[in-house]
């Protein structure tokens, strides 16, 4: 497939046009004219370059990519190591970050509903990123929801309760309802207060800040910080196996561990 093609489609199928984002959603950086094998990971690190490279890359696609809004601007240290390998081994590199949180279906947070066992049934937050549902089977407790996080995402997430509340005790009759979900992956701490507005008795997202433990303590609220690197694996796995099965090109995925 031609690298100028690819980019065209991508940008068609992720309605990037759509998005206010913090980064160039698209092709950061220009390598060979012709693709064929695509490399897949979360963030582009030195590590996933490299693996690129010792795969035989023709071009790299990821979520988080090399150029933010308020960077210096500067090819000094780490970002000179990561462009010159990309240069020299004339590797592309396509990142999306926003259009790729939202995309319906293979989106970072619909994969991470679809793990969860989590049904959408709407939107809050800004630009309608964060989903909001319930769980597709009836879920019997909060630990039950905490244990498909972890053998999901195969890391136990960092869990803030309200008090009084019994983790192992019906959901349902505690809340009084079908418990609401609302879920968010990544860095979304700032998106709990919509969440909350939202009618949300659990927010799930990636990471946790100081103010969010209060709020959820405060409001109600149960919050689950599942790991900014394990909530946002999917969308991009799920981008490259799209790609492959609809433009014949080679995909492989390659998770570099990241604990945060």
């Amino acid at each position: 497939m031609l690298r100028d093609e690819l980019n065209k489609t991508l940008e068609v199928l992720l309605e990037c046009e759509r998005f206010k984002d913090h980064c160039p959603n698209g092709l950061q950086v220009e390598g060979k004219k012709n693709i064929r094998l695509v490399v897949s990971g979360v963030t582009a690190s030195l590590a996933l370059i490299e693996e690129a490279i010792e795969l035989k890359a023709d071009a790299l696609l990821v979520h988080h990519g090399l150029f933010w809004k308020n960077q210096s601007g500067v090819v000094t240290g780490w970002m000179k190591q990561r462009l010159s390998k990309l240069l020299a081994h004339d590797i592309s590199l396509f990142a999306y970050h926003l259009p790729l949180d939202a995309h319906p279906s293979l989106g970072n947070n619909a994969q991470l509903g679809a793990a969860l066992g989590l049904e959408p049934r709407g939107h809050f937050g800004e630009q309608n990123l964060g989903l909001l549902g319930t769980s597709a089977s009836p879920l019997k407790s909060l630990d039950e929801l905490i244990l498909r996080a972890t053998a999901a995402l195969n890391k136990a997430p960092l869990v803030v309760m309200p008090q009084p509340f019994n983790a192992q005790a019906d959901f349902k009759t505690q809340v009084g309802q079908e418990p609401v979900i609302a879920w968010c992956s990544g860095g979304a701490q700032g998106y709990f207060e919509s969440a909350i507005q939202a009618g949300a008795h659990v927010y799930i997202t990636g990471e946790i800040s100081e103010p969010q433990a209060h709020l959820a303590r405060e409001c109600g609220v149960v919050y689950l910080a599942c790991g900014h690197h394990a909530t946002e694996r999917g969308g991009v796995q799920a981008l490259g196996e799209h790609l492959a099965q609809t433009h014949g090109l080679e995909h492989r995925f390659v998770d570099i561990d990241n604990p945060a």
